[in-house]
């Protein structure tokens, strides 16, 4: 899934904190385009835009396509976005240029699926969920938006570790790419239930 935001160069006058109030009192959102070995460019995104794009959870696991006025067309992924401490309006957004070739690290959402058919769930035991998103590496092509995690084989007392995941194609859990496996946690788990 790939979405489409515009972007205007943010010139040396409206770069700061001053300046960065001034245009989001005007409805722009700043930001910061960075990486892949190229100088990083301060832009401005339409802050109605943003708010609604923010609204999908999908967005921060999306390649972005962003059109800079004046500038290149650049490959993006949202690495941080900071918020007002009051209002939650969004206050800045850094992106992450995100070439062919370029590794990226990112939080992606576990989907877990089965609960109901788990037949340690329907011999009373409780599933629970220990992790909700897992770090990942990968190119930016290979950049999921979830991963699925199929919880109905799990009989009761019994858990999966991240290294139990079945990841897509070009896809490693950062964790686990230190090689100790202290870093292999449980993912989810479901208890035995209390015989009576």
């Amino acid at each position: 899934m790939s979405q489409a935001w515009t972007a205007e160069i943010r010139t040396a006058a409206e770069e700061g904190k001053g300046a960065s109030r001034r245009l989001r009192n005007t409805g722009k959102v700043p930001a910061i385009i960075y990486g892949a070995n190229k100088d990083a460019v301060s832009v401005t995104l339409d802050g109605n835009f943003i708010k609604h794009a923010l609204e999908k959870a999908e967005v921060f696991n999306t390649v972005l396509t962003v059109s800079v006025t004046g500038g290149a067309e650049e490959m993006c992924v949202v690495k941080d976005i900071q918020r007002h401490p009051a209002t939650g309006m969004v206050a800045h957004i850094d992106l992450q240029r995100a070439g062919a070739d370029n590794k990226l690290v990112k939080k992606v959402p576990l989907k877990f699926v089965g609960k109901a058919v788990a037949p340690g769930v329907k011999k009373g035991g409780l599933m629970s969920f220990l992790q909700s998103t897992v770090e990942v590496t990968c190119l930016a092509k290979n950049l999921p938006s979830a991963i699925e995690i199929d919880v109905s084989s799990l009989e009761e007392g019994a858990s999966m570790r991240l290294s139990d995941l079945v990841l897509p194609e070009g896809v490693s859990i950062t964790a686990l790419s230190h090689g100790n496996a202290d870093y292999d946690q449980s993912v989810v788990s479901v208890s035995k239930p209390k015989r009576k």
